[in-house]
């Protein structure tokens, strides 16, 4: 991916960020290295989807020159609560990405689901450096995303812990040397139960991830490891491999954050603690590295390290993850869709468990054909899959 490996040196202070949902999990680590580092970065915009209270406190403290949230029913509050700051205000889809177009030279993309997809293009189709955290930009629209990172010499970082590894072992400059590359995957809460066990499972017990602090949504996709999958789709599009050349290992540590094997019999592996401000900050300071305060890694503490094979009986969305892949087109695009509206249904408690993979796996049954190179065919297979899914959600 030369685009991601273009020779640009941003390591001139202070450096001038946005991010794209800053009140969610990515977005609040962000800001924390953000804080820890203020003489190096000057914040041009912070956005949100509801959270006003957050947003305000925090466009309070870094002083960005612009805060959107993207519920303009909120507009008011957010507006009264930044008075006399001197900080814009603004509300809605569109503010949002107008804030991904203001003059940053990094950009986090960080806001969860579909939602991110227009915002971080606006970003990419600017030139800009864009942290991705948003694995649903590639998985929807993968193909026209890196048309467009190569199009506008724009530079893609990912953030996901497991691509920010891979990125960092991978030799872009040799490619015909790599052989494959694996995900580690924690295996979520359910790594050990039943089906049966999970049919009964409740949102409670879907979102207390063993090792990693993340929103409800990511971390059902945990549970079901349809995260996995999802970033199976990802790196198929970051690294340009065929996906019998990405595969998928189960390590209930996460400590081994992904791995790159090469032709020659060596693999080369990315370790540290689980915390999400480790890639963060690899990303905020590329192409230099920045001090980070996660805590430091002692192997001999931790004593022993294990690997599995993942359960595509037990876990089927990651099967349906990568015969999306394999498909290709607007598949992914409909997997990512469905899944997200069958996640929330099991959220909101109308559905179960199990039934998310069966409803995402109705629906892709029923996938558009299309390459997906406009927005407009993406957005339409996207709707379409939502609607599907929620009929189906509703005739349960």
């Amino acid at each position: 991916m030369d685009a991601v490996k273009a020779e640009l040196d941003l390591s001139q202070a202070p450096r001038r960020v946005t991010v794209l949902g800053s009140t969610g999990s990515v977005g609040a680590n962000t800001l924390d290295l953000l804080e820890r580092n203020s003489g190096r970065y000057v914040v041009e915009a912070l956005t949100a989807n509801s959270n006003v209270a957050l947003l305000a406190e925090q466009a309070r403290r870094l002083k960005p020159r612009l805060a959107v949230v993207a519920d303009e029913r909120h507009y008011a509050a957010l507006k009264a609560a930044l008075a006399g700051t001197g900080i814009e205000a603004a509300a809605g889809a569109a503010a949002v990405v107008d804030a991904a177009t203001r003059p940053a030279d990094w950009v986090m993309a960080a806001i969860v689901g579909a939602a991110g997809l227009r915002p971080t293009l606006a970003a990419v189709r600017r030139g800009a450096v864009v942290a991705l955290a948003n694995k649903e930009c590639l998985v929807s629209a993968g193909r026209l995303m890196m048309q467009e990172v190569s199009a506008a010499g724009a530079v893609l970082l990912p953030v996901d812990s497991e691509h920010s590894a891979i990125f960092q072992c991978f030799d872009f400059e040799r490619r015909e040397g790599v052989e494959k590359i694996f995900l580690t995957a924690s295996g979520g809460p359910f790594r050990t139960l039943s089906a049966a066990e999970m049919e009964v499972a409740t949102p409670a017990q879907a979102v207390r991830h063993p090792n990693w602090s993340m929103g409800a949504k990511i971390s059902v996709d945990s549970a079901t490891m349809m995260n996995k999958g999802l970033e199976l789709i990802e790196a198929h599009h970051l690294f340009d491999l065929p996906p019998e050349r990405i595969e998928i290992l189960v390590h209930p540590q996460s400590v081994v954050h992904s791995l790159v094997s090469y032709v020659d019999g060596s693999v080369l592996a990315h370790l540290g603690t689980p915390d999400m401000r480790t890639p963060i900050a690899y990303a905020l300071g590329w192409p230099r590295r920045m001090e980070a305060p996660s805590a430091r890694l002692d192997l001999a503490e931790i004593g022993q390290l294990s690997f599995e094979a993942p359960d595509f009986e037990r876990f089927p969305a990651l099967r349906l993850a990568k015969a999306a892949l394999v498909d290709g087109g607007l598949a992914p695009t409909v997997l990512n869709a469905a899944n997200e509206v069958a996640v929330q249904a099991f959220l909101d408690g109308a559905i179960g468990f199990m039934a998310i993979a069966r409803i995402v796996e109705s629906v892709l049954g029923q996938a558009p054909t299309g390459r997906g190179d406009s927005l407009e065919d993406i957005a339409e297979a996207d709707r379409a899959a939502r609607d599907r899914a929620s009929s189906f959600i509703t005739a349960r």
